[in-house]
C-alpha cells in the first residue's frame, strides 16, 4: 500500500441548502424548537459526510451547519451573551468612524451580519462543541475535525463597551472568563491546544492554528493532523 503523503481535509464551512437556511432563521425567529433545528441539522452533517467519504477524504468534518457563523453559534452555548446585528450595534460602538467605515466595505448588509455580543457575566450553559463532536464520529470511523473560535477573536468581538463595560471593567477582565471558559474544554500542550471533553470522548490528537493571536482552534482525532506536526 503506498504511502500517505500528506492527508486531505475540508477548511471552512459547508455551503448550506436552502433547507438548513430556512432553519437557521426559523431557530433564530424562536419559530423552531431545537429538537426540530438539531434533526435538520442530522440529516445535513449525514450528507456531508457521506460527500467527504464518497471523495475520499482523509479527515472529515461536519460543515459547521448548525452554526449561524463561525463564532456568532456560542450565544446558544454560554450565558451572558446577546446574539446582535451590526446594525444594532452601530450607536454603541467606541469607533463610529471606523465602524461605519467598515460597515461601507461589506458586500451583504449590516443587519445579515450577527455578532456574539457580551451583555453580562459569562458562564457555560453547554459543551461548545462535544456534542457536535459526537455525533458525527457516529457516522464515520474516519478522523473527524471540529473547529472552534479563539480567545483572541471572541475577546475582540464580544466587547461592545456600551453593553460589556457595565459587567467587565475592561477587555483583560472579559478575556480572562473567556480563558476560563475555553479551558474547561482545552488546556495548553507545547504550542498546541489539548480539548479535554473531546479528548474523552475519543479524539486522539488535536491542535490550534499557529500564530501569536490564532482566530480558530481545529480540534482533530487524526493521527497526524495538519499544524500538529
Amino acid at each position: 500500500m503506498a504511502e500517505t503523503l500528506f492527508q486531505t481535509t475540508q477548511v471552512g464551512s459547508w455551503p448550506r441548502s436552502k433547507t438548513m437556511l430556512r432553519a437557521l432563521r426559523d431557530r433564530r425567529t424562536g419559530k423552531m424548537t431545537r429538537a426540530d433545528f438539531d434533526a435538520v441539522a442530522d440529516d445535513e452533517v449525514r450528507r456531508t459526510v457521506a460527500i467527504q467519504e464518497d471523495a475520499g477524504l482523509d479527515m472529515l468534518v461536519d460543515g459547521e451547519h448548525r452554526r449561524d457563523n463561525f463564532y456568532s453559534f456560542i450565544t446558544e452555548k454560554v450565558d451572558g451573551t446577546r446574539l446582535m446585528s451590526l446594525a444594532e450595534m452601530l450607536d454603541e460602538v467606541e469607533d463610529k468612524s471606523g465602524f461605519e467605515e467598515m460597515l461601507t466595505t461589506l458586500d451583504v448588509p449590516a443587519s445579515a451580519i450577527r455578532n456574539p455580543t457580551c451583555v453580562g457575566r459569562l458562564s457555560r450553559r453547554e459543551p461548545l462543541a462535544l456534542n457536535d463532536f459526537r455525533f458525527v464520529k457516529s457516522l464515520t470511523d474516519k478522523p473527524v475535525k471540529m473547529t472552534l473560535p479563539g480567545p483572541y477573536l471572541l475577546n475582540r468581538s464580544m466587547w461592545v463597551g456600551a453593553y460589556t463595560g457595565k459587567v467587565y471593567e475592561n477587555q483583560r477582565a472579559l478575556g480572562d472568563d473567556i480563558v476560563k471558559l475555553l479551558r474547561h474544554a482545552h488546556r495548553p500542550c507545547r504550542g498546541r491546544v489539548r480539548v479535554r471533553a473531546v479528548r474523552r470522548a475519543g479524539a486522539d490528537r488535536d491542535c490550534a492554528e499557529p500564530g501569536v493571536r490564532p482566530t480558530n482552534l481545529h480540534v482533530s482525532d487524526a493521527r497526524h493532523p495538519p499544524g500538529c506536526g
